[in-house]
């Protein structure tokens, strides 16, 4: 007696004695489920998916080369197997049903051996693939995960030159990702920020500084105002980031595409403005990427709501006030308006990750 399996197999034929024929030879081993329609067939993989399907081509109403097509073209039922049973015998019909997806023909009358073999080869198959795609899922998520521990790092550098910035990280990200989401939606943006972007973006904003790095104590931590050539030094770290990160994304090769592309463009982008004053390339409008805007309206809030060695933080209001001065000049429209629109739930942000108690003091009190 062959050794119980546990596998579900769906068996979907009109003739009901080859019903009986498969049911006879499968039924020791798996567990079947059986119909004689196309349509009804559907419906079970909706409800309970199988991990094979033994589909005759011949059906009314709707033949097996179309419930194929139907299974292989929705992502959740694609992976499934289905071996094709079928009086057609021809190469031709053979190759349409393999074109259509299936993994196996077998044809009628049945050689219940055959069959037998077939069903436990291709169960096989699928219970080995299942195991590579988990083992690729999980080391996936490593990659991922390690990917996300390198740029909170690299961000982390940045923030160690300066103690009064450690919850700049935070807060930058979650504005990131705030205006991402509400962007997402908008004509404008709606072909570049789907989910896995907006992903990517948050992880990407701690390292728009990681060029400061580069700059002397004696201009990052200066009081007062710097002077034309020490802002013209401090103008450097966007550079230097870019060219950082552009280091590590060469060194790594392609694995790193999406993983670094948005933290380089916004390293070299952030103090991009609308109108082509920013620096370090003076590029105006949608010449700026997406990315580097985004973080333009996170970074100059964040700057203006908290307190710095040169400056007590503003007025979430005074803040508000003055970005949209800047709406045309320093920042996109469009995401500005959206900046303005969700601007309570930035001082939300920038209230729950804030450094010190006179911001806290001064967000609570606009």
């Amino acid at each position: 007696m062959e050794e119980r399996l546990q596998a579900k197999i769906l068996i979907a034929d009109d003739t009901e004695s080859n019903l009986d024929i498969l049911t006879e030879a499968l039924g020791g081993a798996y567990d079947l489920t059986v119909t004689m329609d196309g349509e009804r067939a559907l419906e079970i993989v909706e409800k309970d998916p199988p991990d094979l399907i033994l589909l005759d081509v011949m059906m009314p109403k709707l033949d097996g080369y179309e419930v194929c097509q139907r299974l292989k073209a929705d992502k959740e039922t694609r992976h499934i197997p289905v071996i094709f049973l079928t009086a057609l015998s021809d190469e031709e019909n053979e190759g349409k049903g393999l074109q259509y997806g299936a993994v196996d023909y077998i044809t009628k009358p049945f050689n219940i051996e055959l069959v037998k073999v077939r069903v436990r080869n291709h169960l096989e198959l699928k219970k080995h693939r299942d195991g590579l795609e988990k083992l690729v899922r999980e080391r996936t998520k490593d990659l991922i995960l390690t990917q996300h521990a390198t740029i909170h790092a690299l961000g982390t550098l940045a923030e160690f030159r300066d103690p009064e910035t450690g919850g700049h990280i935070k807060r930058t990200q979650n504005y990131v990702r705030l205006l991402a989401l509400r962007l997402k939606h908008h004509r404008k943006f709606e072909d570049c920020l789907d989910n896995e972007t907006i992903d990517y973006l948050f992880e990407s904003a701690p390292l728009h500084d990681i060029g400061k790095v580069g700059i002397s104590d004696a201009i990052l931590l200066k009081a007062g105002k710097l002077t034309e050539a020490e802002f013209a030094e401090m103008k450097k770290h966007a550079a230097y980031g870019h060219n950082a990160i552009l280091k590590v994304e060469q060194d790594l090769g392609e694995i790193t595409t999406s993983f670094l592309r948005f933290g380089k463009e916004i390293a070299i982008t952030h103090h991009e403005k609308w109108d082509g004053s920013g620096y370090p390339k003076g590029l105006a409008g949608d010449k700026i990427p997406f990315s580097g805007r985004l973080m333009a309206v996170a970074d100059v809030y964040d700057a203006l709501v908290s307190k710095r060695v040169y400056k007590p933080p503003f007025s979430h209001k005074k803040a508000v006030s003055m970005m949209t001065e800047g709406k045309g000049k320093h920042f996109d429209p469009d995401m500005l308006d959206a900046f303005l629109e969700l601007n309570e739930e930035f001082r939300k942000i920038a209230l729950k990750y804030a450094d010190f108690e006179e911001e806290k003091k001064t967000l609570s009190e606009s």
